[in-house]
């Protein structure tokens, strides 16, 4: 077949390419000849094209097997737009119409079709296999291949039974399909589709054009909006674990004025599918989605890809990094970490069967040894993927850029080979670590180890030193990890040669995360400003002349603090200052702005990029929903019940709600509760007397005998509302 084709004009025909990427044509002519071919190519690699090249030119229809129907659609509308006729690709699943089902089996049996899209659960149907036995087929695709295993990123059962339907069906060629796949996982994949035999064709994992960085998790929303603010109109996708914390943090970002959409299973398929299309279509510049998102999602110029969350392991990370710079352009991976949500992963694992749950535990150690190492990120990556990268200094990893300390490690290495020997080599990395220490817990007495001489051999270092030594004896090779037993460490040739003959090594110290709350978010860390202080205090005064109002009215001087720490130049940064917003902004913002600004430059003063975050209160809806029942004339106290909250809980949001400028009618309430005479007095003290609008201060001058704190309150609320907004 292959000899009668010229593959470069087929190319240039169908899909209008001079050449092919990397080994693209030798994986087609080995799928042209008949063969069984196993394809391991990194995403933006060009998978798709191997079997939809020779799916056009052999006699019959091309089975693939994909696991999403939205991957599905994408991959169906490609094929048509590469041909007159939309009949050439079809998908059957559980999407179509009876009506669409039969359209599909019309063309499929006219010979029209030459690439049909299955999902596995449609191709387990008896009546699908039945009618598949009738129709000329070429070959089949298992994409995606890594679901297969249990120690693959996203496993799931039904790939498992794709054999012995094939086998029913009839004897056809098979080609596996899989970005990310450790040597593990790849025999995982050929064992179960019988494919043993097969060619191979591995493609390097590497993306040079990727920079990988881990970032510790501390205010990460702030620091998230920081590098959008600072990429405006770049395409970027946000991974988070939860649904919730999808759209907490979509919420945060359009409030900021990023152009975000969310994406997560639990929403009705229209909207995941409309918020895809935006962001394909850059209606939209982020996308925050769950690992639900992105699955063969051809979008060439993601430019950043970040996790708010570490994934579950590193085939996730690196499936889901790789979307970013598929074009070989800029592509920039951030992902944020901290140990708390490692082991928040680790308590949902509970309950599953204990052979899942070690699989689990060993793929996020794997994840925590690459965010914890400060070892090249490329270099530890591709080591986990069965490949070697020669180069000391990437300069493309956060890691080689800020390079940490170093340390002499040749004792250490010797020891822990010792180690590993005297022990048989039958135990993980925090069994060693606890001999090594000294630590006498009850798994090292059950073996009696803290009888041997090598017990405590290594206690002048901690567990974190420890941990380096394993994690860069691991990538140099001395070690290696026995994954089908759950992490169990081996020597390795090279190991055994450096113990007869040691020589010079440095390692690095791993990185140092702090444990942190990651969203205390609250109020910034930087000085106030006490000249700019200074100035806008007399601004406020003079504004407060000329306006014939109080200063609090204006702003309050926590405000006035913030606004001298953050610099805000703008209205609509001025509005993210606490207790501003809109209204306020509007009204008395701008000659605050232009006095900012006037100093800024005078100053050079160089303004933190954080100050533009507006935080989203998570009692947002709550104020929304009083502002409501107050339209409504409702009775105060009924709206505190219907809320859940004490009457001093609910005056304490109506004064946030009118400090920040939105104006609120509670006349109808005071009028009921409290006499005329009260309610003048009080006014007439906050308009005429008052210095500040401080409580204390209005009940010693007003008297505490005659007037209680919450009609104060209640007054304060209605002045300020009624002069002030």
């Amino acid at each position: 077949m292959t000899k009668q084709v010229d593959l470069n004009a087929a190319l240039k025909k169908y899909f209008g390419f001079d050449t092919f990427k990397g080994n693209q044509e030798d994986v087609i002519r080995n799928v042209l000849n008949g063969k069984d071919t196993f394809v391991l190519m990194p995403t933006g690699g060009g998978k798709s094209l191997c079997y939809q090249l020779p799916a056009l030119l052999l006699p019959g229809t091309a089975i693939i097997i994909s696991p999403l129907i939205a991957l599905m659609k994408n991959q169906v509308d490609a094929m048509r737009n590469f041909s007159e006729d939309d009949g050439i690709a079809h998908f059957l699943n559980s999407s179509l119409t009876k009506t669409a089902i039969n359209l599909v089996k019309e063309d499929l049996l006219s010979g029209k079709t030459k690439l049909l899209f299955v999902a596995p659960e449609s191709l387990t149907k008896e009546e699908n296999i039945e009618f598949l036995k009738q129709v000329p087929i070429s070959f089949f695709a298992v994409d995606e291949a890594h679901c297969i295993s249990e120690w693959g990123h996203d496993f799931r059962p039904e790939y498992r039974r794709i054999k012995p339907i094939v086998q029913e069906i009839g004897e056809y060629p098979v080609m596996a399909l899989t970005a990310t796949a450790t040597p593990k996982v790849q025999h995982d994949i050929q064992k179960n589709l019988g494919m043993s035999e097969a060619m191979v064709f591995k493609s390097s994992f590497n993306r040079p054009n990727l920079y990988y960085e881990i970032r510790q998790k501390k205010q990460t929303t702030k620091e998230i909006i920081r590098i959008l603010k600072g990429a405006v109109g770049k395409s970027a996708i946000i991974y988070c674990l939860s649904r919730k914390k999808v759209e907490e943090l979509t919420e945060a970002l359009v409030v900021n004025g990023i152009k975000a959409l969310g994406y997560h299973a639990g929403m009705d398929a229209s909207t995941r599918a409309g918020n895809q299309d935006k962001f394909l279509m850059e209606e939209t510049d982020v996308i925050v989605a769950t690992i639900a998102f992105g699955m063969g999602i051809d979008k060439p110029d993601v430019r950043i890809v970040m996790h708010y969350d570490m994934p579950k392991s590193l085939e996730g990370y690196y499936q889901e990094t790789g979307r970013a710079g598929r074009d070989g352009g800029e592509g920039k991976c951030i992902a944020f970490y901290s140990y708390k949500d490692i082991q928040k992963l680790e308590k949902f694992m509970q309950g599953k069967p204990l052979a899942e749950q070690e699989i689990g535990k060993q793929l996020l150690l794997e994840t925590v040894a690459y965010a914890e190492s400060s070892v090249c990120r490329r270099k530890t990556l591709l080591h986990y993927f069965g490949e070697n990268h020669n180069e000391d200094n990437c300069d493309t990893c956060d890691n080689c850029v800020h390079p940490k300390e170093q340390f002499e490690a040749q004792d250490s290495v010797v020891l822990l080979l010792k180690v590993i020997l005297e022990l048989k080599e039958r135990f993980k990395a925090d069994h060693l670590i606890n001999v090594l220490l000294g630590n006498a817990n009850s798994a090292v007495k059950s073996y009696k180890q803290e009888e041997l001489k090598i017990f405590g051999s290594g206690d002048e270092h901690d567990e974190k030193y420890w941990n380096a030594v394993i994690r860069q004896s691991l990538v140099n090779g001395f070690i290696v990890k026995d994954i089908e037993t759950y992490g169990i460490l081996h020597l390795s040739e090279k190991g055994h040669e450096y113990i007869a003959k040691p020589f010079a090594l440095w390692m690095t110290k791993d990185n140092d995360f702090d444990v942190v709350d990651d969203e205390a978010e609250s109020g910034g860390t930087a000085a106030v400003d006490t000249q700019l202080f200074s100035m806008l205090k007399d601004l406020r005064k003079q504004l407060s002349k000329k306006m014939e109002l109080p200063p609090f009215v204006i702003f309050q001087d926590p405000s006035l603090e913030a606004m001298s720490t953050y610099y805000p130049i703008t209205l609509e940064e001025l509005q993210n200052i606490p207790g501003v917003g809109t209204g306020k902004a509007n009204r008395f913002g701008k000659d605050f702005i232009r006095l900012i600004n006037k100093h800024v430059e005078e100053n050079e003063i160089d303004r933190p990029m954080d100050m533009v975050v507006k935080s989203v209160a998570n009692k947002s809806k709550m104020k929304i929903s009083i502002i409501q029942s107050i339209d409504r004339q409702m009775s105060l106290k009924d709206i505190a019940n219907s809320k859940g909250i004490s009457m001093t809980e609910l005056i304490k949001e109506l004064e946030s709600i009118v400090y920040s400028g939105t104006r609120v009618n509670i006349d109808y309430y005071i009028d009921e509760v409290m006499d005329e005479d009260h309610k003048q007095d009080i006014f007439y003290y906050f308009k005429e007397e008052a210095d500040s609008d401080d409580i204390q201060a209005a009940l010693e001058e007003l008297g505490e005998d005659n007037f209680s704190e919450e009609e104060v309150r209640m007054v304060r609320i209605k002045f300020i509302s009624e002069v002030g907004n």
